[in-house]
């Protein structure tokens, strides 16, 4: 227990250095799998172990590690970070799985999905701001090479891309970092301690706000910071595109919780309606984009980008339903757009196209297939009983108290989204059978159902009972906002009713 979070973080690590030794494709895939289960294991004993009534860090881990500079090894885990941890441990087995037909390379691939892990695992652990960069940095590797060498046509130019996005805001956050320390006076890396201790007067809050709000927007990816995503996402193998959606883009937003509100309050309420405007603009472009795309896997993508808009609206709405919506609906992102891209990779490998005008009437040929990519897709258009709906209409919810013009303009999302997302599936699945290739398609094997029904099994748990995730976040997001109207009451008022609008 001392050292569980610890264990949790290195332990897929540990299994990547393991696969050096193991010979065997069979042996490679069968390790990799079992250390990324082992990891599921450990993240749900820290799930159950957890105490939600507590707002206060638990299972923290602390070692000196940089003296000179006052860098600690720091990790603990709270409600919203705790949820992320397990997000990231339920996907990767689903990604290992999804990697089984993976051909050349395989020992170098698990490795590399492995270390992503713990990366993951580490951003959303770490409590030292120079830590918390460390891990940033160790999870861009692994997925620049998945992308890079695993991907599809245009894998280069897609990998370069998204490492220079997240490069460009990496280096901001370093700056900002090490502004927060020298020009501040704190001279700590500690995140509590300088949550604690340190006062910021507004003018430094402003640059040092904007240093970490770009470079978190950027992972979200916040319009018009995104994009890189539809190319990461069209190139990358299937394994690296539910990552990426699924836990990669949750870092940003993340970054905006645990740093850009605590840290800056004064700032986040003063530019919170310029930033809500960005997230309604996102969410709409997203939808219109996706709804005129010819490629599966792009059209998910952009999907994406409107899904995450949702997210930043929630979380600058500064109450309990939007930050606790917003939370919500990034662990329902990743379930749900992790299964699609899960299905778009299973069609991929089948018919090595991803265009929908090459489908139509796969329901005739591939009957549960379609029957899971039915419910998948009514879970992502929020359909109520299923994830999706619970993290929007917090989410919404939240919008509308804050601001009823934003709320409203914002919920035009969810018909757009209903809208490309039925039109795709029945341009892809329902209607006559026009191409032969497509008549003889097989259905789901059995290592493809097992990969979907924890997938379907947890978006209707999540529907019908949100209490077994909303209570654990419950305490962490009053904290937040306690301490938005505390420092931050030069532009908020009353909770029940803060406009949006300074």
């Amino acid at each position: 227990m001392d050292h569980l979070l610890s264990w949790l973080i290195f332990l897929p690590a540990l299994g990547a250095a393991a696969l050096v030794f193991v010979r065997g494709t069979s042996a490679v895939r069968g390790l990799a799998l079992l250390v990324s289960l082992a990891t599921l294991v450990l993240a749900v004993f820290l799930f159950l172990r957890f105490d939600p009534g507590s707002s206060d860090f638990q299972f923290v881990e602390r070692a000196r590690w940089i003296e000179s500079f006052q860098v600690e090894y720091l990790l603990g885990v709270d409600g919203i970070s705790l949820l992320l941890v397990l997000l990231t441990a339920f996907l990767t087995p689903l990604a290992v799985l999804a990697s089984w037909t993976v051909e050349h390379h395989v020992k170098a691939f698990m490795a590399f999905l492995l270390l992503l892990e713990t990366g993951m695992l580490g951003v959303f652990a770490s409590l030292d701001l120079v830590l918390f960069y460390v891990f940033w940095e160790v999870m861009l590797i692994p997925m620049y090479f998945l992308i890079g060498i695993w991907g599809s046509e245009r894998r280069i130019y897609a990998a370069i891309k998204f490492i220079l996005y997240t490069m460009a805001g990496s280096l901001l956050m370093l700056v900002s970092i090490l502004a927060l320390y020298f020009l501040t006076g704190a001279r700590t890396f500690n995140l509590l301690e300088i949550l604690e201790t340190v006062q910021l007067p507004y003018g430094t809050q402003v640059w040092l706000f904007w240093g970490f709000f770009i470079a978190f927007a950027i992972k979200v990816p916040l319009f018009p910071f995104h994009t890189w995503l539809p190319d990461a996402h069209t190139e990358a193998p299937t394994a690296g595109s539910v990552i990426l959606a699924g836990v990669l883009l949750k870092m940003g937003a993340y970054g905006l919780l645990r740093f850009c509100l605590p840290l800056f309050p004064e700032v986040a309420v003063q530019w919170a309606p310029f930033i809500s405007f960005l997230a309604i603009v996102g969410i709409l472009y997203g939808a219109l984009v996706s709804m005129v795309q010819p490629d599966l896997k792009r059209l998910v993508a952009y999907s994406s980008v409107s899904h995450l808009g949702f997210v930043v609206l929630g979380i600058f709405a500064f109450n309990a339903q939007g930050i606790e919506g917003a939370t919500y609906q990034m662990l329902n992102h990743g379930i749900s757009t992790g299964a699609l891209f899960l299905l778009v990779g299973m069609l991929y490998d089948r018919r090595h196209t991803r265009l929908i005008r090459d489908f139509g009437g796969l329901a005739h040929s591939m009957p549960v297939y379609s029957s899971f990519f039915m419910i998948v897709t009514l879970s992502s258009i929020g359909l109520p009983g299923l994830n999706n709906f619970v993290g929007e209409f917090l989410a919404l919810q939240g919008a509308f108290i804050a601001d009823r013009f934003y709320g409203a303009v914002a919920a035009s999302g969810v018909i757009l989204a209903a809208a490309y997302m039925l039109w795709m599936y029945q341009r892809v699945h329902f209607g006559e059978v026009h191409l032969e290739e497509n008549r003889q398609l097989r259905d789901l094997g059995k290592r493809e159902i097992v990969i979907l029904v924890p997938l379907v099994v947890l978006m209707v748990w999540m529907g019908l009972y949100p209490a077994t995730f909303l209570r654990r976040m419950d305490a962490s997001v009053e904290q937040i906002i306690t301490r938005i109207d505390t420092l931050g009451r030069t532009y908020t008022v009353e909770k029940t009713s803060r406009p949006i609008r300074p």
